[in-house]
């Protein structure tokens, strides 16, 4: 355990850049009361609100409660919800001085309608999603990067979190790549939609539909896997690609060849796969900082997007119950 420890440690020295769409993440939780009379639907009866950080502010979320110091940027409106994520990321000790307020556009919401009763097994009925999808403006694109200049010097890592909302422009993305790059600091991105504009980052995290879209190829077995991740290593030119594939796990693509396949660190109930993916990219660019290697980087993130899956709705993971877990597992004592 002592050795866990030391691990532990190394997490909480790391200061870590996450740069990206900040989300609202809304629960909102309603008892079936009857069927509406207006229409063929559930009337639900309210009995609880949660907010809680998504998209990149749910890898700031993870990234602090796995012991790092975390500096956020990104863009959040002039409401509620941008003060209430903001206020969530003050109560885990990150630095929010990166986050800045656009007038003109609300903070990114993803409403979600959970439906339940006594009998009954809690449900997604819908998600309402807000957004305004416009380019950021110039201005805001020269506050980030004047927030961005101040910060950069003292970061020992770099998450790109983008989910498709207009935050990482391609200024930001350059003068953080190129940046990361001059001074050798590690690197990932994750981007739901547009993986193909981040070359030269250093690593790249997808899931295998992402894969698949990005370089417009099916993957239907390990073969067809294989020949996607290494397009898309040598299409990005990184360091590596890094993979989730669901129950089967997840595959590394390092540069120079090697392959890497791990199996799921855990096959008990998957109870909400939201957020594991963030999960993921936080404790891997953590191994990395901490000088692990991708593939140990990638087995710990392994471990601990299995916890994340466990977990109903948007949930970050601690560093106590990842200890836990490679403990469980003699991480250690196998060698990693």
């Amino acid at each position: 355990m002592q050795k866990l420890e030391e691990m532990a440690d190394k997490f909480s020295l790391k200061r870590i850049l996450v740069v990206g769409d900040i989300v609202a993440d809304v629960y909102l939780n309603g008892q079936i009361s009857r069927v509406s009379r207006e229409a063929p639907v559930l009337v639900l009866e309210e009995i609880g609100k949660k907010i809680v950080a998504g998209g990149a502010a749910n890898v700031v979320s993870n990234l602090a409660e796995l012991g790092g110091e975390v500096y956020a940027v990104g863009v959040v409106g002039d409401d509620f919800y941008g003060e209430e994520l903001k206020n969530i990321l003050k109560s885990q000790k990150v630095h929010v001085e990166g986050i800045v307020t656009d007038k003109t556009r609300p903070t990114v919401s993803k409403t979600r309608v959970i439906a339940g009763g006594r009998a009954t097994v809690n449900q997604q009925v819908v998600r309402i999603d807000k957004e305004n999808k416009d380019p950021l403006s110039k201005k805001m694109e020269a506050a980030l990067i004047a927030k961005l200049d101040k910060i950069l010097p003292n970061i020992d890592g770099i998450v790109l979190s983008d989910y498709g909302s207009n935050t990482i422009t391609k200024a930001i993305k350059t003068l953080v790549i190129n940046y990361a790059g001059k001074h050798k600091i590690p690197n990932i991105v994750d981007s739901r939609y547009n993986i193909g504009d981040f070359e030269g980052v250093g690593f790249v995290k997808q899931n295998d539909s992402e894969l698949a879209a990005a370089v417009n190829k099916d993957i239907i077995d390990m073969t067809s896997l294989i020949e996607a991740g290494s397009e898309l290593l040598r299409k990005i030119n990184a360091n590596g690609v890094l993979i989730t594939r669901g129950e089967a796990g997840m595959s590394l693509f390092e540069r120079g060849g090697a392959v890497h396949h791990i199996p799921v660190s855990n096959k008990s109930e998957v109870f909400d796969v939201s957020g594991a993916g963030d999960t993921c990219v936080a404790a891997f660019i953590l191994g990395l900082t901490a000088n692990f290697t991708p593939v140990v980087s990638a087995r710990i993130s392994n471990y601990a997007a299995g916890i994340a899956v466990r977990k109903l709705g948007t949930s970050a993971v601690n560093i106590r119950e990842l200890m836990e877990v490679l403990d469980a597992a003699q991480f250690v004592n196998r060698g990693y």
